[in-house]
């Protein structure tokens, strides 16, 4: 729905680019109030920028009240490109600090979850080697599901990635970095945490209670080739693992992520040299536009800090 009196913008300014980055945070934060800490802004002075942007644009862009925080359809779309806007910003200055000679700007790097624990992973030490390198650079590290970490390195929000390999994209280089082994758990309350392991591994692994990923990965690819019936989705490895601490469930999970609970004997891994298999993880960089220099930068330092870790 449109404003009456509809205002049309001519030039952004840096006026417009304020309003838009706090219509962008509240978005984000999903409500006023939790904006507030994020922005160390007043909710009153939000709602006010708020609604300077709604009169400078002509349009309603959400609704607030009772009922809660959402956008309207016209908020949905000036979100979207506001994002655009500000993700092609941070092109411009990458690209500008790739022209000059010392490193510099922003360097946004997505990392699937739960990897950082695996003794083989030497994203620190990666870490470590390039702010050595580019000390003035500002690291931004992210934390998602492989889709959205495909889809923020090819759009140009994420500068490269780290995912474990599962089905690859031509518009995508991968350098692969380390392995991650993952094993069938169950806990105390299962009957197989104190029974008898299965003879058949994978054919009575059908008839249990499978806790699994609920998108496309390595945990669901692994799922349809022994033709496995997930009994619960989960959105990540944790919620995989709070099901089958409950006891009832089955599931796999990175020996890493699974090792304190073994030791605390609440988690069991079961016929491990059957029921397992493993994960490649990769860094990923687009390959058109070529990717700028801060980010060939720091896949070099984690290209390095691999090189005794590799898979072959």
């Amino acid at each position: 729905m449109q404003v009456k009196n509809k205002a049309l913008l001519g030039q952004v300014s840096d006026v417009d680019l304020r309003l838009l980055r706090v219509f962008k945070a509240v978005a984000d934060c999903g409500s006023l109030s939790a904006a507030e800490l994020e922005l160390n802004v007043a909710v009153s002075t939000i709602s006010r920028h708020i609604k300077d942007l709604e009169t400078r644009l002509g349009l309603v862009l959400c609704r607030r009240g009772r009922a809660g925080f959402a956008l309207t359809p016209e908020g949905e779309k000036v979100y979207q490109a506001t994002d655009e806007l500000f993700n092609a910003n941070q092109v411009f200055r990458s690209q500008i600090h790739g022209i000059q000679a010392q490193l510099g700007g922003d360097l946004h790097v997505a990392m699937f979850e739960k990897c950082i624990s695996n003794p083989a992973a030497q994203v620190a030490q990666a870490i470590a080697m390039f702010q050595a390198m580019a000390p003035t650079v500002k690291l931004h590290l992210h934390v998602g599901t492989i889709h959205m970490i495909e889809q923020g390195v090819l759009d140009g929000r994420y500068h490269l990635g780290l995912v474990p390999e599962h089905r690859p994209s031509e518009a995508l280089n991968y350098d692969f970095l380390f392995d991650e082994k993952m094993f069938l758990y169950v806990a105390p309350g299962h009957d197989w945490f104190e029974g008898p392991e299965p003879t058949e591994a994978w054919r009575d692994l059908r008839e249990q209670r499978l806790a699994g990923l609920d998108y496309h990965s390595p945990n669901m690819q692994i799922t349809h080739v022994h033709r496995l019936e997930r009994s619960a989705h989960a959105s990540d490895q944790e919620a995989v693992a709070a099901m089958v601490l409950s006891g009832a469930y089955v599931g796999f999970l990175p020996d890493h992520y699974a090792k304190p609970w073994m030791l605390a004997k609440q988690l069991k891994a079961i016929a491990p040299q059957v029921l397992n298999y493993h994960c490649r993880y990769a860094c990923i960089l687009r390959k058109h536009p070529e990717p700028v220099r801060v980010a060939q930068a720091f896949q070099m330092c984690l290209l390095k800090a691999h090189a005794h870790a590799w898979v072959r």
